[in-house]
């Protein structure tokens, strides 16, 4: 029988290989071959997890398959993975993965155009992050705030979004993402 051990491989494994993909200089065939790859681990993995009865792992393993689906422009079957990581991640009773969960699929919703569903999704994450009682991960804060940023700029309320920038701005600055810093300030600067 398979282990969790195992489909945690796996994901380190498919992971590895997407963010090499993802860096590499190789052509769109090759990308489109290792993205291949990837997701086949990620399948495999859900599969054991499944199996094992690793909910937690199940969790991780369809956040990341989600991710990979979204990439590849299967839109609704990275909604899938999302909408299942966060039934798992709720029934669990992990807030963090939850959180994490419900910004993914926050962002699969945005991007299809349910702003609504996507409203839910981010605030229902923010208020999990700011309810820890360590306070949340900066990072995974800051990636949170800022598609609450994007979409309060979609529904035309700029003084919220400038608010969900400056937010955004100081989490990344205190994190020493120069990438995530600039965004924001570019940002705020279109929004005068």
């Amino acid at each position: 029988m398979r282990s969790a051990r195992e489909a945690a491989a796996l994901i380190g494994k498919a992971w590895a290989l997407r963010r090499e993909a993802l860096t590499g200089a190789s052509g769109p065939e090759a990308e489109l071959e290792v993205i291949g790859q990837v997701r086949g681990h990620l399948v495999e993995a859900v599969a054991i997890c499944r199996e094992t009865g690793d909910a937690p792992g199940l969790v991780v393993a369809l956040g990341k398959l989600g991710h990979v689906e979204s990439d590849a422009g299967r839109h609704e079957a990275a909604r899938a993975c999302y909408e299942e990581a966060v039934t798992l991640a709720r029934e669990g009773g992990d807030p963090a993965r939850l959180a994490h969960a419900l910004r993914h699929l926050g962002d699969v919703h945005r991007r299809a155009g349910r702003l609504r569903e996507s409203h839910a999704c981010y605030a229902e994450a923010l208020s999990l992050y700011d309810g820890t009682d360590t306070g949340p991960p900066p990072l995974e804060y800051a990636n949170t705030v800022r598609p609450m940023a994007i979409l309060k700029e979609a529904l035309g309320e700029t003084e919220a979004a400038r608010g969900f920038w400056r937010r955004a701005r100081d989490l990344y600055r205190a994190g020493g993402i120069d990438a995530g810093v600039a965004e924001c300030e570019e940002r705020l600067a279109r929004l005068g």
